[in-house]
């Protein structure tokens, strides 16, 4: 069974801020029913969260199919799907791109300024 869910990645959509938090958390129930839902049953006991995701961002949970044998599962915790999808491909979302974003502009400003003078 390990080998048949073995790289399981699931999406938890939450409403957060614009600096990422979210305005709950993510519990290990949240991530056994998402588990559910991608075709893994199990209990919520079974998921070893040490702490709630309390932020926007991928995380990667423990699942203990049985007392010796545990899986890695993705949490891909988003806004949104389309920013689900951005967080999987690694690109940044929310304060990170936009910070990213202006970096990039500022450093064109730098380059062009540097050019003409």
């Amino acid at each position: 069974m390990a080998e048949r869910v073995a790289g399981l990645s699931v999406i938890i959509i939450r409403q957060a801020g614009e600096s990422g938090s979210l305005y709950g958390s993510v519990v290990s129930r949240d991530i056994a029913v998402a588990c559910t839902e991608a075709g893994l049953t199990v209990a919520r006991e079974l998921v070893l969260l040490g702490e709630p995701i309390k932020a926007i961002g991928v995380s990667s949970v423990q699942v203990e199919l049985h007392p010796e044998v545990q899986i890695p599962v993705t949490v891909n915790v988003a806004r949104s799907r389309e920013e689900a999808e951005k967080q999987a491909r690694g690109e940044a979302v929310g304060q990170a791109a936009e910070a990213e974003s202006l970096e990039a502009e500022l450093a064109a400003e730098m380059a062009a300024e540097e050019a003409a003078g």
